[in-house]
């Protein structure tokens, strides 16, 4: 499931025999430490800071790479890119593929501590508050919060990295959630966090760029907005890609 490929391997059958036995294992010990900063580990999220990208091949699960500035998240064959407008312009960044969306943060964390296990609490809370049936489940990095409303699911993964903390929020519909769960954790296995040097305060979000790309694209959504006065627009299925 999380095995990953290194390019200009000279013996892809043991790779793949590697990947298996990997994924295998991760299957039999549902919670594992992120040992994010080693590039010899079969599944991330990986520190990019210290672990380049470009020694792994993710083709065979995703068509490229987003390219956020402190994270790059794989975007999965099929699927494609989302942008959620708020008033004053872009809010949150999804991947969407059938039946489900996939929101990714990366916050700054301290040196030590677990801050994704610090905020389960509070989550749960706000999530029981809000209506929801909320209930943990362990999974390959630790606690996921699992909730249901109605025929909708959702899913928040938390994974603890090197003065990061990366989070993915899974939601879609209840009849897909194992289906949602597998492809949520594939993306996190593949990201990549910059967390940089600069002082930020744990618990912060880690600062987003968007493609130059996709911020032009989006500015001339924002003037048809304007210009219509027809609704936001929420989607940006053509929202560029970087091939691997």
């Amino acid at each position: 499931m999380f095995g990953r490929k290194k390019k200009n391997t000279s013996n892809t059958n043991k790779d793949a025999r590697d990947a298996a036995k990997a994924a295998a294992e991760v299957q039999e010990q549902p919670t594992v430490a992120s040992q994010a900063n080693s590039a010899d580990n079969d599944f991330g999220p990986f520190d990019g800071d210290t672990v380049n990208v470009h020694d792994f091949d993710f083709s065979d699960f995703a068509r490229g790479f987003l390219k956020l500035g402190s994270m790059r998240v794989p975007v999965p064959h099929g699927g494609h890119v989302s942008v959620e407008m708020g008033p004053e312009g872009p809010q949150m960044i999804h991947l969407e593929v059938e039946g489900g969306r996939f929101t990714p943060v990366a916050f700054a964390a301290p040196r030590s501590g677990n801050l994704w296990e610090e905020s389960v609490d509070e989550t749960v809370a706000g999530m029981t508050k809000d209506g929801l049936e909320v209930h943990l489940e362990d999974g390959p990095w630790g606690p996921e919060i699992c909730a249901v409303a109605g025929e909708g699911q959702m899913r928040v993964i938390g994974v603890n990295g090197p003065r990061w903390m990366f989070r993915v929020t899974l939601a879609g519909e209840k009849s897909r959630a194992d289906e949602i769960a597998r492809i949520g954790r594939e993306i996190i296995a593949r990201s990549f966090i910059y967390r940089g040097n600069d002082p930020i305060p744990a618990g912060q979000p880690l600062p987003v760029q968007m493609p130059p790309e996709m911020y032009e694209e989006l500015q001339e959504q924002l003037q048809r907005m304007a210009a219509e006065q027809n609704g936001v627009p929420k989607s940006n299925p053509h929202a560029p890609v970087e091939n691997q």
